[in-house]
């Protein structure tokens, strides 16, 4: 009997395997900020085989012994699911968007000339930087403090503090989501021209890494963190 079907949430799908987001980006569907619908929707968004995709799903999964599937974060305790968006994702981006940032100017620089949705490039990344600066202060002093004093003094207006943003912080993952979508189109999947150079290749894969980051960040939070907080 096959695992996972087109009926289940693609959020739902994920939080049991996670190695299936590898599979869910290849085919391009939204796992974090979409993951809260049939995978069955998204195939027929995205116009996809779904038979060969849920082949391909269901025989990776059988593929992996257990223990080797991923961390399990449904069943990780909220103080150290908020740890690893802190140590990896907040930190891989305080560090890295000014790193992207530095690139995408200097390859709009030397080839805007003659490939001009450089420009577009730029501004889309320039605008979910300063967009995911203001989001990552955010939850740090907000929304982060209050679950740790939550999970210290267990009041509920400690909690109420917690959840309260949660719609707010959602709508700023769907318009990060949007602007990667946005990149990605732009880029027609951060598909290299024949002139480019190796900045130019390093700064496409820097993006897309940051795109893989995003999404796991955003699922970790969309899809476990803020249901268990709202569920309390």
């Amino acid at each position: 009997m096959s695992k996972f079907d087109s009926t289940q949430k693609i959020g739902e799908i994920v939080n049991a395997f996670p190695k299936s987001a590898d599979l869910f980006r290849e085919y391009k569907i939204d796992f974090c900020c979409g993951g809260n619908r049939p995978l069955s929707e998204a195939i027929e968004e995205k116009n996809v085989n779904g038979t060969e995709l849920l082949e391909k799903l269901n025989a990776a999964y059988e593929s992996y012994e257990y223990g080797a599937k991923g961390k399990n974060w449904t069943e990780a305790p909220t103080g150290e699911i908020v740890e690893q968006i802190l140590n990896k994702h907040h930190a891989y981006l305080w560090s890295e968007l000014p790193k992207i940032s530095k690139l995408t100017t200097l390859i709009l620089r030397v080839h805007g000339p003659h490939h001009p949705e450089l420009a577009n490039v730029n501004k889309l990344f320039h605008t979910i930087k300063m967009d995911l600066e203001e989001h990552l202060a955010k939850e740090e002093s907000i929304q982060y403090p209050a679950i740790a004093e939550f999970e210290k003094s267990n009041f509920r207006e400690d909690l109420v503090k917690a959840v309260q943003i949660i719609d707010e912080l959602e709508k700023e993952h769907t318009n990060a989501g949007d602007i990667l979508k946005q990149l990605r189109a732009v880029t027609n999947d951060y598909t290299l021209p024949d002139d480019a150079c190796e900045t130019y290749a390093k700064t496409y894969d820097k993006l897309k890494e940051m795109e893989s980051d995003i999404f796991q960040h955003i699922h970790l939070e969309n899809n476990i963190l803020f249901p268990r907080l709202k569920n309390l």
